[in-house]
């Protein structure tokens, strides 16, 4: 199951797969306008560290991932 959410620009894509009954891992994937230099992350597919979760908290938990790695990437916003 796949979700794209667009964050500051990039898009998030976040993939959760089953593992067992009602339990699930989860990758997310950034896509952007920019790749700036020594950023290895953009356009890899980065699994989700502590899982399995339940599927609300999969999404929930890739989707902020995504968007901290935005945040390191861009920096503050003002």
């Amino acid at each position: 199951m796949e979700r794209v959410i667009e964050y500051r620009g990039f898009n998030i894509q976040v993939d959760v797969q089953k593992v067992s009954k009602d339990m699930f891992n989860v990758w997310f994937e950034i896509e952007g306008p920019m790749s700036p230099p020594g950023v290895a992350a953009i356009g890899k597919r980065i699994k989700v560290f502590g899982g399995p979760y339940s599927e609300r908290w999969a999404y929930l938990v890739a989707e902020l991932a995504g968007r901290a790695a935005v945040d390191v990437i861009l920096g503050t916003e003002e």
